[in-house]
């Protein structure tokens, strides 16, 4: 399968720990600008939206999660 291209405003998640920046595997944030061909900056944020980490992150460490709601448009036209 082909992995899903990462662009700019979307929802990635942290695929590993990175223990030296206090991050954990799993963290939520959102791609807020694309440095260079695989190099993106995610911005990490509370749920109050306060920025707790910024850092530029390899398309390896990071995994895409939204599909910009084509998912959901297919769920709620089958019901």
């Amino acid at each position: 399968m082909k992995a899903k291209p990462i662009r700019l405003l979307d929802t990635v998640a942290l695929l590993d720990d990175l223990p030296n920046r206090k991050l954990r595997a799993g963290e939520v944030g959102t791609v807020v600008e694309i440095l260079a061909a695989g190099i993106y900056e995610v911005e990490f944020c509370d749920a109050g939206g306060q920025t707790y980490a910024e850092f530029s992150l390899r398309a390896d460490q990071i995994v895409p999660l939204h599909n910009r709601g084509k998912a959901l448009r297919v769920a709620l036209a089958a019901a």
